[in-house]
């Protein structure tokens, strides 16, 4: 916008400059010929009285050196002398006889072009019908002294007047695109999570009223995020009572083996609630991708919950194996994300598959990536595109829909994502793929992640 101002203002101050200009520059060179010419005829109009007193040779010549132009060698007198025609010439003659014959003949001062310059030819009568010419010579500089000093002047005027403009249109754009550039990063902060920025109401009237716009949907936007923090940790927070009934009743299971890992996992159940309500009530917004520096060993984390999940697989008969976790693979998502995630992973594997169904967790990394794949013996996922829908986990009964969005949106902060697809049991393969020493991409719109999905095909090797 602030360019299209200057170039808008630049073409019509142009215009303007060119329209003045143009015809004052030949107005100008006009006067300076006028001028000569005037000063030219001022000049034969001095030997007039002397012409009407005398036509002797002596005091004419001596009137023509008394001039200006006659002393310059710039001024002849052409004086008939008897009625044959023949006439006496004095000074420097630059004419024709044919131009001084129709000065003559017309009667009136005239101007005919000569080398050098013009001639100015001024008539005038000696009585018994003899007419003098006297002729001044005008050279070519006369003509156009001044004009070039002029044009000069016009062009700094238009100069200046182009720059004034463009310097104006500068400082109006400034105040119409500054306004704008704010609001435009403002959204884009938003949009990154940042709830507390606001745009000052300032620049034109409409930018002022879509900077009110945007302030008033930025506060409503932290009202409703508010709001959902609470009800999330108010739902939350009804848990504690079955949970307290749940513990309770594991407690009184006595010992064994079944027992110790019941009363384990109400635990950790209980752990995860009371973390679930400290980050909802953290009034902190949370902007997209993790926190700088943050990140866990995936490897470490992989270990402990198989060891967690190994137990309920051995009572259900699962074949399982682990791969590629014996180094530390350092990636940048947080310990409790990391450990939520591999929940839901291996939790819709005992979900959604029969007893005795076989699954398999591998780690695969490389330079910039971390691969993480979960396959299963399992009747497989029908709809992957619906499964990576929240809210929808496909036709699988029993299912919220929300175990796959959690890793995906894991994914996802790293720059990366997550596919589904056949493994090689013949069952459901999920591959996380962890983008690494790279910033976070932004996230892309609803619409756009499919797209995304596709475009990325990461080479790794299995370590």
């Amino acid at each position: 916008m602030r360019w299209a101002l200057i170039k808008v203002c630049l073409a019509v101050t142009g215009m303007v400059v060119l329209a003045f200009a143009v015809p004052l520059a030949l107005v100008v060179k006009e006067m300076a010929k006028d001028r000569a010419f005037s000063q030219a005829e001022r000049q034969a109009n001095a030997l007039g009285p002397t012409l009407s007193i005398t036509t002797d040779r002596e005091q004419l010549l001596q009137a023509v050196l008394s001039t200006e132009a006659g002393a310059a060698g710039r001024m002849a007198i052409h004086l008939p002398v008897s009625g044959d025609g023949s006439e006496l010439e004095m000074g420097r003659v630059r004419v024709g006889h044919e131009a001084v014959e129709i000065t003559r003949d017309l009667g009136h001062a005239g101007i005919t072009a000569v080398p050098g310059g013009s001639a100015f030819l001024q008539p005038f009568a000696l009585g018994a019908g003899r007419i003098c010419i006297v002729e001044v010579f005008v050279p070519e500089d006369e003509l156009s002294r001044g004009v070039a000093l002029a044009w000069l002047v016009l062009a700094g005027v238009g100069i200046a007047l182009i720059t004034g403009s463009v310097l104006v249109a500068d400082r109006l754009g400034v105040r119409m695109t500054q306004p704008a550039q704010r609001l435009a990063g403002a959204a884009q902060q938003l949009g990154r999570g940042s709830l507390g920025v606001r745009v000052p109401e300032e620049g034109p009237r409409e930018l002022q009223r879509a900077a009110v716009a945007f302030n008033a949907m930025a506060g409503q936007v932290v009202q409703l995020l508010a709001n959902e923090r609470e009800l999330a940790a108010d739902l939350s927070h009804r848990l504690r009572t079955p949970l307290t009934v749940l513990r309770l009743n594991a407690a009184s299971l006595g010992e064994g083996t079944a027992a110790e890992q019941t009363r384990a996992a109400v635990a950790h159940l209980e752990r995860e609630v009371d973390t679930i309500i400290r980050a909802a009530r953290d009034a902190k917004p949370q902007t997209a991708g993790p926190p700088v520096g943050a990140g866990c060993d995936a490897s470490e984390v992989i270990r402990e919950r198989m060891n967690f999940w190994a137990a309920l697989a051995e009572d259900e008969g699962r074949p399982n194996s682990v791969a590629g976790v014996r180094a530390p693979v350092h990636v940048p998502v947080p310990r409790g994300d990391m450990v939520a995630a591999l929940d839901a992973l291996l939790g819709n594997v005992f979900q959604h598959t029969p007893e005795g169904t076989a699954f398999s967790l591998d780690l695969h990394r490389s330079q910039d990536a971390v691969i993480i794949l979960v396959s299963d013996a399992g009747p497989g996922i029908p709809d992957p595109e619906a499964a990576l829908a929240r809210g929808n986990d496909g036709d699988r009964d029993g299912s919220t829909g929300l175990g796959l969005d959690i890793v995906r949106r894991m994914a996802e902060t790293t720059g990366g994502d997550v596919r589904i697809g056949h493994s090689i049991y013949g069952g459901a393969e999920i591959r996380v793929w962890l983008q690494l020493n790279a910033q976070p991409e932004e996230q892309p719109a609803p619409r756009d992640r499919r797209s995304a999905r596709r475009r990325r095909r990461p080479g790794v090797t299995s370590s």
